[in-house]
Order: structure tokens, then C-alpha cells, then sequence
């Protein structure tokens, strides 16, 4: 019997002492099925009981052979057909990918991200629980998901909000995408690589003798730039603009301002679900204060909302996917248009959890 697709789409190997995972749908920029979270989580839990293995590395395959892209995110053509269709396997996929997270998030072994090229959405949520996040000159880091209607999940709220001062809230609402060096900026990665040097590393890593995975890590940070140059940040204007207390009044701020960063970050707002900017802000500001488990829980929550409070192709979510990914015509047709006509009573419904405490989906996460 011949292996199914799916399976191909990620390769395991332990290599030495060395557990290998490389993502390998390059032409769909290794966007996450099902199948796939299933394989990452099978490999993690049979390496985190086998003591031979000391750690474990994670890389994407580009289109010209390994590294080059990391994770483009979730297969968002999957959750419109499935949404539409009404497949059961959504729900599973959000479930066991909000699970392999927290598995990341909490694994007992050293667990190395290389966020070569396109590192976004899900992308982030199988790299920003590693021990040590590897970014390059080619990394392209962003939770853009309120530009389909849908909010930054995979613990997006858990880490975005741990970013400095009001960096959270800016890059969650606004799904600016940031280089390597910004991305070490603000928190979201680790060490800063030459793209050159990765093939030599991922190769040396099954011939050098380890005594413990701590030594891993000190391996590849022997490789990375001792001094890389701090990216500019414009701290004090995204504490201004996103520490205010609505996304109409961060949007009204900056329309008044006369610079060009005012100006190009009004203009991105513009462009995202109006309804889930208010739904983000909210997330954020309470995951601030919330644990890992509790987060992805509420994000699952949210999730179900999202494709089932307004179902099929009312979902904002489902025309967002629309427009971006299924006609292309990046012209969605946001509910409510515009941001100054959402409301609390709009906003408050996706964190009210369609599940009792003990029936929900990840009720035991963190026990």
C-alpha cells in the first residue's frame, strides 16, 4: 500500500542523538494540515520517553530544497472548504494543533526552531514555544491573521502580549510582518543566523558527540551572530498609539498624525476585519494576565466562534479566507465595515465559551 500524501509532508529522522523534523509542502509553503500536526506531535511524544534522543531541531523546505520557508501558517483553503462543508475535522484541527502548542511550549527536551523565510501563523505556534528560535536574514515573522477575519491564535495572545510595552497589541492588530533582527527586537526570537550557515549546522548536527542537550543549543548558538545590530523599533509611538483603550481611538490618533509611520499603520488597520480588530484587542489585553493552558483554551473558544457564531459564508472568517485565498479579489466584505461601527455587544459574544469546563475540548491542557 503506498503512503498517503500527507505523510510525506513531514520527515522524521533522529540524526545522532538529534530528533530531525523537516516540513515538506514547500509549494504550499509548508502550511499545516491536520496530518501533518499529527505527525509532528506523534514524533515529539515518542522522542520525549526515548532517551537516547537529547533534543530535537525544526526546519522548513523552499522551493529550491531545504530551509528557505518555514511555515506559511494553517492550510486556510482546508478551514474554508471545511467550514462550508461543515467537516468535523475543523474542530479536530484547531483542538490537536492548539495541543502540539502547549506540547512545544512545555517539552522537557531542548526543542530548536530554524525560522528560515516565511515563519507566520501556525508557523509561530510550532516555533515560539522553542527553547532557542533561530531567525535569519530571510525570516519573514508575523501573526497577519486579522487580515482573513480570524485573530493571531496558536498562542498569539500568550506571546504577543509578553512582547514589550504595547508591541503585542500593535503587531496582533496590525499583522505587520517583521525581519530576523526585528523579531529579536521585540522578543519573538532567540538568535540571528546567516541563511548560509544553516545546511552546514542541520548536517553537522548527527556527527557531533553530545553529552546532554544543554550542549546541543550551545552548538547552534556557535554558529549564530555574537552581536547582531538591534533592529529600530518605534517603542514610544506604539505605546502611545496602542496602549489607548479602543481600536477607534488608536485609529483616530493616528489619522491625525502627519508622519509617514502614523500613516502607513492607520492605512493597515483599514484593511483588517473591523470586527475582529475589537475581538484581538480584547484577547491580547486579557491574555496579558492569563497561562498558557488558560489562553489556548480561551483561543478555542474563540476559534468556535469564529466559524460558528455568524456560520458558512456569513463567518467573517470564512469571507476573509475568501477574498484572500479562495477568489483573490481582496475585497472582503467585512461585518461590521467599518471600525467605528463595532461594538462591545458585537466583540463580548466570542469569549463567552460555547463548552462547560469539564466538556471542553482542551480541558486538559497544563494538568
Amino acid at each position: 500500500m503506498s503512503p498517503t500524501a500527507p505523510e510525506t509532508h513531514v520527515l522524521t529522522e533522529v540524526r545522532g542523538r538529534v530528533g530531525c523534523i523537516t516540513l515538506n509542502r514547500p509549494k504550499a509553503l509548508n502550511a499545516l494540515s491536520l496530518g501533518m500536526i499529527r505527525d509532528i506531535t506523534a514524533a515529539l511524544l515518542a522522542w520525549r520517553d526515548d532517551a537516547h534522543v537529547l533534543a530535537v531541531v525544526i526546519r522548513g523546505t523552499g522551493k529550491e530544497g531545504p530551509f528557505g520557508a518555514f511555515c506559511a501558517g494553517g492550510d486556510i483553503r482546508f478551514f474554508h472548504q471545511a467550514a462550508l462543508s461543515g467537516n468535523p475535522e475543523l474542530e479536530d484541527f484547531f483542538t490537536e494543533e492548539y495541543a502540539l502548542n502547549h506540547l512545544i511550549h512545555t517539552y522537557p527536551k531542548p526543542y530548536i526552531a530554524f525560522m528560515d523565510g516565511i515563519c507566520m501563523g501556525g508557523g509561530m505556534g510550532i516555533s515560539q514555544g522553542a527553547s532557542l528560535r533561530i531567525v535569519t536574514e530571510r525570516s519573514k515573522i508575523a501573526m497577519p491573521e486579522t487580515g482573513i477575519g480570524l485573530f493571531p491564535d496558536v498562542g498569539g495572545g500568550y506571546f504577543l502580549s509578553r512582547c514589550p510595552g504595547r508591541s503585542g497589541e500593535y503587531l496582533a492588530l496590525t499583522g505587520q510582518v517583521l525581519g530576523g533582527a526585528e523579531a529579536l527586537t521585540v522578543g519573538l526570537a532567540d538568535a540571528l543566523m546567516d541563511s548560509g550557515r544553516l545546511a552546514g549546522l542541520w548536517d553537522s548536527l548527527g556527527q557531533t558527540p553530545y553529552e546532554s542537550g544543554e550542549a546541543v543549543e550551545r552548538w547552534c548558538l556557535n554558529h549564530v551572530q555574537k552581536a547582531p545590530a538591534k533592529h529600530p523599533w518605534p517603542q514610544a509611538e506604539i505605546d502611545r498609539v496602542f496602549g489607548l483603550d479602543s481600536v477607534g481611538a488608536m485609529v483616530a490618533l493616528l489619522e491625525g498624525g502627519s508622519d509617514d509611520w502614523s500613516r502607513a499603520t492607520a492605512a493597515l488597520l483599514r484593511k483588517r476585519s473591523p470586527l475582529m480588530l475589537g475581538v484581538v484587542l480584547e484577547q491580547v489585553r486579557r491574555a496579558r494576565a492569563m497561562g498558557l493552558a488558560d489562553e489556548l483554551r480561551m483561543e478555542r473558544d474563540l476559534v468556535r466562534r469564529c466559524f460558528h457564531l455568524r456560520p458558512g459564508a456569513a463567518s467573517e472568517t470564512v469571507e476573509g479566507i475568501r477574498a484572500l485565498a479562495v477568489d483573490k479579489d481582496h475585497s472582503p466584505r467585512w461585518n461590521p465595515a467599518r471600525i467605528e461601527d463595532v461594538s462591545a455587544s458585537d466583540v463580548m459574544p466570542f469569549f463567552e465559551s460555547p463548552w462547560p469546563a469539564s466538556a471542553h475540548p482542551l480541558r486538559d491542557l497544563g494538568r
